[in-house]
């Protein structure tokens, strides 16, 4: 009994001290008028009143390794079949196809980005994020959840994309 209410007294002062902490920091740092320095990238989306989601721009190449890409008008069936099951493995814990998750739905993507945009996200999401205003404006539509480099090749990148290609709105 004495050892539980010891447990409980020092659980008490741990809390109180630990909260207790982090006013007094705070306090500090307004009496002493220093300013804070963070290196956090302002991520403000540019209100137009249109969720990132849904605009249009097919101008925007994205920034990345990706400078130009020419789609064929035909789909590449095995290519595509390929993106299917790397899309599976590598995207699905974050995106389902027809709706929204975690991040965007990949239908009808190519009807509001560039082949190239797409590709640069996928292969480059972290400096997307920090240099491209699209992607800061999606970061924040989807609560500031980046999307994960999953360390994919160019090619299983294209194969991705082809994927998309295939996927019809319902």
């Amino acid at each position: 009994m004495i050892k539980l209410s010891k447990l409980i007294l020092l659980l008490i002062a741990a809390f109180l001290i630990s909260c207790g902490g982090k006013e007094e920091k705070a306090e500090e740092q307004i009496k002493i008028g220093k300013k804070t320095t963070t290196t956090q990238k302002e991520t403000k989306p540019i209100s137009t009143g249109v969720p990132a989601s849904q605009k249009i721009d097919l101008t925007n190449k994205g920034v990345g390794p990706i400078k130009k890409l020419d789609l064929p008008a035909t789909i590449d069936e095995p290519m595509a079949s390929t993106g299917k099951e790397l899309f599976k493995v590598k995207c699905m814990a974050c995106h389902k196809t027809h709706k929204k998750f975690i991040g965007p739905p990949p239908v009808g993507i190519l009807e509001k980005r560039t082949p190239e945009w797409i590709m640069n996200m996928i292969l480059n999401p972290e400096k997307m994020v920090v240099e491209d205003p699209l992607a800061k404006e999606l970061l924040v539509e989807h609560n500031g959840s980046p999307m994960a480099n999953q360390s994919l090749t160019e090619e299983e990148a294209r194969a991705i994309l082809e994927y998309f290609r295939t996927l019809k709105k319902e």
